[in-house]
């Protein structure tokens, strides 16, 4: 499977932009775009789809690829989730990669102790989630609160939103965003 950097390094070259100008336009800073080209830094899914967009083009576009010639099939082990965005402390693991026409992203993302998203970021999608182990706080605009095993959320993505571990462990939810940024 073709690295991240690499592929996004190929779209940006083809498109005609530099990576300030890229910059410029997702509102991700240069180094950190030219940390992700060269496979130095794994993006999260916020931060690739912003990207993305700023390329005219949608993450469900540019992983469709990836699968070529991988047969569909309406299940999925737990090792065939393809992962997304890991970093050193949060992991984005996406169900169904390989789904035709697929409406949904779900995603298994798990968040080492002390795992933050960082500064709220937005998209255009929905999104919801359940904790399904630990303990993370969701803030959405304004409102934050911590939520446990078996609490969940949903809201409108285009809200600036953040996730932070606050469990003395892994923390672990289940999400869908729809439409897929993926």
């Amino acid at each position: 499977m073709p690295k991240i950097g690499t592929r996004l390094r190929e779209l940006r070259r083809r498109r005609g932009l530099g990576v300030r100008e890229l910059a410029l336009r997702s509102g991700i800073s240069h180094s950190s775009i030219s940390l992700i080209e060269r496979d130095r830094m794994s993006p999260s899914v916020d931060t690739l789809s912003a990207i993305l967009d700023a390329l005219g083009t949608t993450l469900t576009g540019f992983f469709a690829d990836m699968n070529a010639g991988v047969p569909y099939s309406p299940f999925y082990p737990a090792h065939e989730w393809v992962e997304i965005g890991k970093t050193q402390t949060i992991s984005y693991r996406v169900l169904g990669m390989n789904h035709p026409n697929r409406q949904i992203l779900m995603l298994h993302e798990t968040y080492a102790v002390g795992a933050d998203t960082g500064a709220p970021f937005s998209h255009s999608a929905q999104e919801a989630g359940v904790v399904v182990r630990g303990s993370v706080e969701v803030t959405v605009g304004d409102e934050s609160r911590i939520l446990k095993e078996g609490d969940g959320y949903y809201f409108d993505s285009r809200i600036p939103h953040r996730f932070r571990n606050t469990s003395g462990g892994t923390s672990t939810i289940l999400s869908a965003v729809t439409p897929p940024t993926y």
